[in-house]
């Protein structure tokens, strides 16, 4: 099984085996590390398979819980049982699956693409309205500004929409494992 390499993804692989095992114990507040429960931040987590396939990601791009203790535990959760594109995870399935926390940083609007760098940032894209989607950075195969944009664009639904009329947002993360 999968032996988490920092707090944030013992948080998060303790949350995923507490709901696979119907349990509902938790880190006592007062144990956790400062950086768990005075912080708020968005955060991502990020399951794949040992083979390095994806199995679930869900995050949220600025904080909606209390601290990032919260945060990590809700996403974990989300990621394993409520990502569109996968059926929920079981608990056969430990043994094939690794964990990562991206703990993302402010979003920052840009006026120019050339701002981005795919290896350093994440990029957010909204029309504005209701689309939107997000695209973390370091993902292998994403070698190209152009890649991150067609990427994140598709997501999004906005892939036909010309990027003058579109709003762009980077930000940074550090991804744990």
């Amino acid at each position: 099984m999968y032996q988490p390499k920092s707090i944030y993804t013992k948080v998060a692989l303790e949350s995923i085996l507490n709901l696979l095992k119907k349990e509902t114990t938790e880190i006592p507040e007062d144990n956790l590390p400062e950086e768990l429960s005075k912080k708020r931040c968005g955060c991502f987590v990020s399951l794949h398979k040992t083979d390095g396939s994806l199995r679930g990601c869900i995050g949220t791009i600025e904080p909606v819980e209390e601290n990032i203790y919260h945060e990590i535990n809700r996403n974990a959760v989300a990621a394993a049982i409520r990502d569109s594109r996968f059926s929920p995870l079981t608990m056969d399935e430990m043994d094939d699956v690794e964990i990562s926390v991206d703990v993302l940083t402010v979003p920052e609007e840009i006026f120019d693409l050339d701002d981005l760098d795919p290896y350093i940032y994440g990029v957010i894209v909204t029309n504005g309205a209701y689309k939107r989607a997000v695209l973390l950075p370091s993902i292998p195969g994403i070698d190209t500004i152009e890649q991150q944009l067609d990427i994140v664009k598709r997501k999004a639904g906005l892939e036909k929409v010309k990027n003058k009329d579109l709003k762009f947002f980077r930000f940074t993360s550090n991804r744990y494992h």
